[in-house]
Parts: structure tokens; C-alpha cells; sequence
């Protein structure tokens, strides 16, 4: 993190070089905002993958017609799923929920009291994004960039974006981008996004960072495209293991409202998740659709990646997480190293839609550096193999109606799953949008569900007798540009896995036990979120709703039955239209719920039915502005919580951010 001022000042210094900042055109300034006939063509992009890619590909052929006068639309953000959005230097209410650690909105996340910390969940996500089991230490993964996460970029200017915010004392947070075309072909990007947070609390330092590298290249014929990028990454956490005198928080004395002051449990662990990635996309186009009715294509994805997760303290802290096996220098680690290979041969006509057919090979080889033998087990080292995954993709777009469908097969190898998808959409009006989305996903635990060291002897274990978890989801979203949205869904989930509280809370106070297990009984998941915004004239009032119910026989699976969040906020230009101003109040709910523990051992949560936390208000007043291509944000947090009481927690002996005032940035340079 001591690189962050350094390259701030670097990247200060390129744009000194090459001139002062010059002024977008008028036209593309006026431009930011996306209109609603774009949203609906993203939004039919996003759920039909074969009317993406036939967009996408008239996009490409389309020649700039004065490239001395570039328009916003010419600054492209391309996915990983290849669909294409361009730069938007907007300020919307949007924008204002994304403007936070993670850059994405947060609604279904309870952050803990520092920047960098972990989150707790407030709704259950079961969109697992391939079939193969994880390293596991999920609480550290929630600013870990997945190949999914990394954008692509073509633009006819060098851009630069630099995102700024302060943290929680002696720190700061800066995302740093620039992303340049040198010719027409290609396209590389550089970026880091650095933290360093101290925290109001002891011993609960945050130090991350995320660098990223990337390229993309397209031959001039357009028959070869290549993608590539590299991603190093390190978040750094101190643990304290939470308050451990709850009334000194909860009494809301004077001197405890300086939190350096209050006990914690204990001030010499911490963990540590660091990973590496190397990835290629690259396609090469056999028969063009300018030549023929048709189209092939032959694929090639490629990924190794390296990570390991360690937690380490110095002293054992006094039987907190137990007995231990040495008292001094404890230091754990696990290391998952991973590489993907997928062939694939794609065709796509009118009459028959796009059809991908596909074969992966996937080689893990989960470790640690011992076996460990008890006097009524041996616990391994290591889970290693290799898997061959069968697959395809259909799509095809009709009128106004699309249909799409991926399934994938784990043919060969131990780590047994399958996985079927399918999306349907239908454009009722130009306005109202029906899709609707079913799933079926079987696949194994993470691997430290299955096998796991410490040098604390609660914490070791290997479960050969764990089977797949299945979870099955129906769905659909309605949607509308004037009305807002609706999603409904209802998942089944069987042999679902988890951790939970192994120790008696009652006979051992204090102490954190988990072990991992999978329930044997059905479980029921009904989610209903929505959201809409009205309008008053210059005042507006905007709402996002969650609903939730959980059917199941021992409660295993907890989140909040409520979750709301409204924001009603004011917007005009002001000072003769130089600036956009935008500023309002955030009220944040949810009700109360058995919210899951914090293992930082493990690096996960675990179930409890002991605690409920929830039922308090979270009020932010926010001052946002806009100045040409830079946005300035100034938000008061958590300013009602002198005067509701300090029973806000975000996990059982964590609490919840106190009342802060922060402010930071986003600033587009365009050359």
C-alpha cells in the first residue's frame, strides 16, 4: 500500500506530459446520460447472450466517421461475456450507491466497522459461476476480482480514471486506471486499486491491493480476436476477534466513545488471502457472415491461477478458538493452484441461432505442507486431480422473443457437477420487459469444507463423505423504464454446506468453535426484490425493497425477512449550469435476524441461533456534485447513531460503523 501516493503522483505526471487536460466536444458532454432506448437494448443484450453477440459484431464493423471528434458511444467497456458499454461521466443516484470499496452496489451487504474489512450477508447468492469447488475463505473474497470482474477496453483516446475516498484514519482509497488504443487493433490497460485503512477500533488494520493488466487485439480483417490479462492480488487484514466487554460499546459512556479505548479480544493475528492469474481468450473465425449465411468459430480459453490464504498470530490468544498445538509463531496456510484449458467450436446462422459446443480441462492441486496424525485418524495433505468438463450454449432471438440455454457435465474426475441455465425473454412493449430464468447446479463444497490444518485442534479435518450440493431456482423479472423492476425467485437446495457453531456458548463463553457440515434435510429460499423511483419535479424519491423467506426444518440458513433502502434527493445545475449538484438522505432497514458469526481463523461465517442483530435505521446525508468529467462526493454516515442507540452490530461482537463524514472523487481524463 506505500505505492499508492506513488502512483498517484505517476499517473499525475503522465497527464502532465502530455498536456493539460482538453474538453470533451460539446456534443459528447451532453452525451453522459444513457437514454432509455439504450438501457432497453443492454438490458435485452444482458439476458440473450445470441442477440449480444449479433449487436456486438455490427458495433465492431462500424468505421468512425470522424475520428478528430470522438463521441462518448466510441469509448468502449467490453466484458467478459463481451457485451459493450462505453464510458459514462454521469452523476445519477446510482452512481451514488457504487461509489464505495467494492465500486458496486452493496445492498445486500452489511459492511463491518472499517474499509476493507469483510461483509456480512443480508441475502443468500447461489449464481455460482463455475462447477469446481474453491479455495474457501469466502470473507476475504468480496474484493478479490474473478476473471468475470476484469474489463476490456477500445477507446480513441488515452482515458484515465481515478477514483479517490478516505477511510476510517490514517489511510486512504485510490483506484487508478489508464487504458489507451495504439492503433485501431489494439488495446491495453493498466490499473491498481490500493487501500490502507487503520480503523477506528484496535488491531483491525486493512491494507489491500489489486493490480491489473490487460490487452485486447483484433487482426484487421476481423477473423482473429485475442484477449488477454494478468491479475495480481493481496488483502491484508489485522483481527482482533470483535469487542470482548459488550457493555463498554452498549452503555454509550464518553470514554468508550474514543473505540481505540475499548477491550478487544485479543491484538496479535491477522489473515491474509494473496492470488495471481494469468488468462487468454482468443477465437479465430473460420467462415464470416459478410461471405456466407453463416458463421464459425474456433475458441480457446486458458487460466492458471495461484492462491493461498494464511492466518497467522504470534501468541495463541488465551483458548479462544480453543486448544492449540503450540502456544507461539501459529501461522496457517492453504494454497489452491488451478489451471483451466476450454475448447470450443461455435456456429451461428438465422435459421438455427448461435450454438456453442465446448470441452474443459480443469487440474487442481489443493494443499498443505504436513498430514496430521491423531490417535483415531489420519487428516491428508493434499486433494489433487484432474477434471474433463463436456458442454454447449444455444441461443436464438425471434421477434421480440429470445431464449438462450447453457448446460455443462463434469465427465472425469472426483469433483462430481452439472449444470443447466435457461433464460427466456419476451419485450411485451417498447417499455415492459418479462424475463424469466431457470437453474439446476450440482457441485462439491468448497475444498476447506473438505479438508483443512491449523494449528488450533479444532480446526483440522477431513470429510471424504461430503456429496455435491444441488440447488435448483426458478424465476422471472419484470421490468420497465418509467415503473422500475420486480425479481422474484424461489430456490431449493439440498445438501446444502455450511459452518456453524460448534462449541456450547453456554458452558464455553467466549470462545469461537466452527466446524464445516452439510444438511441433510430440503431447503426453501423465496426472494422478491424491487425497485422503482418517482419523480417531483426537481425532487425525486428512489426505493429498493427485498423480501425473503427461508423453509427449512433446522435453521441453518438466516437472513432478514425485510431489507429496504429509499433515498429521496434533490438534483439541479447550478452556478449557470457549471455544476451538477445532487444531495439527499439514505434510509437503510433491515429487520432483525440471527445474522452469521465471524471465524477469522477460517476466514468465513458461520451459523448461529444465538444473537439476532437488525432493526435499527441507517441514515446517510449525502452533497454530491459533478464538474464536466469530474464527480465529487461528500457523505455524513451513520449520522443518527448518537441518538438510536448503540445496539447496531454487524456481527455478533463486531459492531457497526459509528457516525463518520467522508468525501473523495472520480475523475476522467480524456487526451
Amino acid at each position: 500500500m506505500k505505492h499508492i501516493f506513488f502512483l498517484f503522483v505517476l499517473f499525475c505526471c503522465v497527464i502532465a506530459v502530455k498536456g493539460q487536460e482538453k474538453a470533451l466536444p460539446e456534443k459528447v458532454q451532453d452525451s453522459t446520460i444513457i437514454d432509455s432506448v439504450q438501457a432497453a437494448v443492454s438490458q435485452v443484450k444482458d439476458s440473450v447472450p445470441g442477440l449480444r453477440r449479433s449487436i456486438e459484431k455490427k458495433q465492431d464493423s462500424i468505421k468512425d466517421a470522424n475520428d478528430t471528434i470522438p463521441d462518448i458511444e466510441d469509448y468502449r467497456i467490453i466484458s467478459y461475456k463481451r457485451d459493450t458499454t462505453h464510458l459514462d461521466t454521469s452523476l445519477t443516484i446510482k452512481k451514488e450507491y457504487r461509489y464505495n470499496y467494492l465500486r458496486k452496489d452493496n445492498f445486500e451487504l452489511l459492511p463491518f466497522s472499517s474499509v476493507g474489512q469483510t461483509y456480512n450477508r443480508l441475502a443468500k447468492d447461489f449464481n455460482y459461476r463455475n462447477l469446481y469447488p474453491e479455495l474457501g475463505a469466502r470473507s476475504k473474497h468480496y474484493n478479490y476480482m474473478e476473471v468475470e470482474d476484469i474489463d476490456y477496453y477500445r477507446v480513441p483516446t488515452p482515458v484515465t480514471d481515478l477514483f479517490f475516498k478516505t477511510t476510517m484514519e490514517q489511510g486512504q482509497l485510490l483506484d487508478a486506471f489508464i487504458t489507451m488504443n495504439t492503433s485501431k487493433q489494439f488495446n491495453f490497460s493498466i490499473a491498481y486499486k490500493g487501500l490502507r485503512s487503520l480503523g477506528k477500533y484496535r488491531h483491525i488494520l486493512s491494507s489491500t491491493g489489486n493490480f491489473r493488466l490487460t490487452a485486447n487485439y483484433t487482426t484487421k480483417d476481423g477473423k482473429y480476436r485475442l484477449r488477454t490479462h494478468f491479475v495480481a492480488q493481496d488483502i491484508l487484514n489485522e483481527e482482533n476477534g470483535g469487542i470482548s466487554n459488550r457493555e463498554q460499546f452498549e452503555s454509550g459512556e464518553e470514554e468508550f466513545i474514543d473505540r481505540a479505548r475499548m477491550d478487544v479480544a485479543f491484538e496479535n493475528a491477522e489473515n491474509l488471502l494473496i492470488g495471481k492469474r494469468y488468462y487468454l481468450d482468443h477465437e479465430y473465425l473460420l467462415l464470416h457472415p459478410g461471405k456466407s449465411l453463416s458463421e464459425l468459430t474456433l475458441g480457446h480459453e486458458f487460466r492458471y491461477e495461484t492462491k493461498f490464504f494464511k492466518f497467522k498470530q504470534d501468541q495463541a490468544a488465551e483458548n479462544y478458538f480453543g486448544s492449540a498445538y503450540q502456544r507461539t509463531d501459529m501461522e496457517d496456510r492453504a494454497r489452491l493452484k488451478t489451471m483451466y484449458n476450454r475448447l470450443s467450436v461455435n456456429y451461428g446462422d438465422r435459421i438455427f441461432g448461435d450454438v456453442s459446443l465446448r470441452a474443459a480441462f480443469y487440474n487442481y492441486n489443493y494443499y498443505f505442507n504436513s498430514v496430521l496424525y491423531r490417535d483415531d485418524e489420519v487428516i491428508g495433505s493434499q486433494l489433487k486431480g484432474t477434471q474433463i468438463s463436456l458442454g454447449g450454449t444455444w441461443s436464438k432471438v425471434i421477434g421480440r422473443v429470445g431464449l438462450d440455454a447453457d448446460i455443462e457435465v463434469n465427465t472425469v474426475g472426483d469433483l462430481n457437477g452439472s449444470s443447466f441455465k435457461g433464460n427466456a425473454y419476451y419485450a411485451i412493449s417498447d417499455d415492459l420487459k418479462l424475463t424469466g430464468f431457470i437453474s439446476s447446479v450440482s457441485r462439491m463444497p468448497n475444498f476447506n469444507f473438505m479438508l483443512y490444518h491449523s494449528h488450533y485442534q479444532n480446526y483440522n479435518w477431513q470429510n471424504d463423505g461430503f456429496g455435491t450440493e444441488k440447488v435448483y431456482t426458478l424465476g422471472g423479472t419484470l421490468s420497465s423504464q418509467k415503473w422500475g423492476n420486480v425479481t422474484a425467485s424461489f430456490a431449493t437446495i439440498d445438501n446444502y454446506a455450511y459452518f456453524y457453531e460448534s462449541g456450547d456458548p453456554e458452558q464455553q463463553p467466549g470462545m469461537v468453535l466452527s466446524k464445516p457440515d452439510q444438511y441433510d434435510g430440503t431447503i426453501g429460499y423465496l426472494k422478491i426484490k424491487g425497485e422503482n423511483e418517482f419523480k417531483f419535479g426537481k425532487f425525486a424519491l428512489h426505493n429498493t425493497v427485498m423480501y425473503q423467506e427461508v423453509s427449512q426444518d433446522d435453521a441453518v440458513m438466516n437472513v432478514p425477512k425485510f431489507v429496504t433502502r429509499n433515498t429521496f434527493y434533490y438534483s439541479n445545475d447550478v452556478f449557470k449550469k457549471a455544476m451538477y449538484l445532487q444531495t439527499g438522505i439514505t434510509l437503510k432497514y433491515f429487520t432483525e435476524y440471527y445474522a452469521d458469526g465471524y471465524n477469522p481463523v477460517l476466514g468465513e461465517f458461520y451459523s448461529q441461533n444465538g444473537e439476532k442483530i437488525g432493526g435499527y435505521p441507517l441514515l446517510d446525508f449525502f452533497i454530491n456534485a459533478r464538474v464536466r468529467q469530474t464527480r465529487i462526493y461528500l457523505k455524513a454516515e451513520h449520522f443518527n447513531s448518537a441518538f438510536t442507540g448503540y445496539n447496531y452490530y454487524s456481527a455478533p461482537n463486531y459492531p457497526y460503523r459509528d457516525f463518520i463524514v467522508r468525501f473523495g472523487l472520480v475523475w476522467n481524463f480524456f487526451r
